[in-house]
């Protein structure tokens, strides 16, 4: 074993014999909820960035990432110095880091926004949850089974939760925009993808160095589409409070509590809890931008939740 896998591997040790007492459930799922609060109301921050001041999806995901990279970087060489360096000399992990960077977060950020832009937080949170089909999908080809009577329970569902969304219950129309149907749809895709492509990176180097990686290279690849250094858009105080929101607590924080709740009271609860996600995000929608939600979207909402539930 090498010197920068050791704490790594003694981290996983603790967490193997780790007791869970009721404090630790209770701690565990304050972080948990708090992580989600802050991704879900992030969304609605990222609504207001790109309406009222006419940020462009890609400008924010380029700062998003490359500035919540630098944080988890910092936080890893706080923590786990010896993983950083072994992770940047380590060429032959270098592959892997490119793909994961482009297939999971660069598209995450991307068609996330996109689909906030094209809906409202909201909606796209909710389309977002959808990743666990995709899961499900990869679990059951890569066993080569069929979905248990739970799980195609929760397909059906989705299913019929999503098509309320998109229709208003009218299927001879489309109420919800095609191309905002389209990014939600890829970006669960993308997040599915994302609890899949880099677990053999976050066991060798950890969760903190991981991220940290993917989020710069993904952020270096879009500068020369985002272009800040041309000129990007004008902030008042308002406006530099939410970028500051939207990169150190609605992206770094809301990732780093709900990495820490997960290791308290392991992901399945995790899971659960996080469904305060879109129920945040359609709160502060509708609090703060004033979206309006119909009974039919609601009940679609409900049923994608539902199949959080029943597919585990």
């Amino acid at each position: 074993m090498s010197e920068e896998q050791k704490p790594v591997r003694a981290a996983r040790k603790r967490r193997a014999t780790f007791e869970r007492t009721p404090r630790d459930l209770l701690v565990g799922a304050g972080l948990v909820l708090a992580g989600g609060m802050m991704w879900g109301c992030n969304a609605t921050v990222s609504k207001v960035l790109m309406g009222a001041y006419h940020v462009e999806p890609l400008w924010l995901a380029c700062m998003r990432e490359l500035f919540a990279g630098v944080l988890f970087l910092i936080a890893a060489g706080v923590r786990t110095p010896k993983l950083v360096v072994g992770a940047v000399r380590d060429r032959s992990s270098y592959l892997q880091f490119l793909y994961c960077s482009f297939a999971c977060v660069l598209l995450v950020q991307v068609a996330y926004l996109s689909a906030i832009s094209w809906t409202n937080a909201g909606t796209a949170t909710v389309l977002q949850t959808l990743n666990l089909l995709f899961v499900l999908l990869f679990v059951c080809l890569r066993d080569r089974r069929l979905p248990g009577t739970r799980e195609s329970a929760g397909v059906v569902l989705a299913f019929v939760g999503t098509v309320l969304i998109a229709t208003g219950g009218d299927l001879s129309t489309l109420k919800l925009p095609l191309m905002g149907l389209i990014w939600g749809l890829v970006d669960a895709a993308a997040t599915g993808g994302m609890s899949i492509l880099p677990m053999r990176l976050v066991q060798r180097w950890g969760n903190m160095v991981v991220n940290g990686v993917m989020f710069i290279i993904s952020g270096v690849v879009l500068l020369p589409i985002a272009r800040p250094w041309s000129g990007g858009p004008t902030f008042d105080a308002l406006g530099w409070g939410l970028m500051v929101f939207t990169v150190v607590f609605g992206t770094f924080g809301a990732f780093g509590l709900f990495l820490a709740g997960v290791v308290r009271i392991g992901a399945m609860r995790a899971t659960m809890l996080g469904t305060v996600e879109p129920v945040a995000a359609t709160l502060s929608s509708v609090m703060f931008l004033g979206a309006v939600f119909t009974p039919t979207d609601l009940v679609g909402f409900v049923l994608i939740l539902i199949m959080v539930f029943l597919i585990r």
